[in-house]
């Protein structure tokens, strides 16, 4: 039998990760979550709205008092490229 052998070429990239901010990204959306029972607003490009449903839950439910934010942004990745040896 033959000799096999098992060559790799490893190749190391550079990778760049940022909010996306295109055109044609998802928007950036906010809702707020009840601690205490884990009811969500609806989620709202809008951050005053989900602050409005924080306001009208806590009049329904005195005791809740404790809320988180919830914030949905997208974000891009891509390789960036090497300069070329001269």
């Amino acid at each position: 039998m033959g000799v096999v052998s098992t060559r790799a070429v490893l190749r190391y990239e550079t990778w760049t990760l940022q909010p996306d901010r295109e055109p044609d990204a998802e928007p950036t959306t906010y809702a707020m979550q009840c601690v205490v029972d884990g009811e969500t607003s609806p989620p709202s490009e809008d951050f005053a709205e989900p602050q409005n449903w924080v306001l009208q839950h806590c009049g329904r439910h005195p005791s809740h008092h404790t809320y988180r934010e919830i914030i949905t942004r997208p974000w891009r990745a891509w390789k960036r490229s090497r300069p070329t040896a001269r």
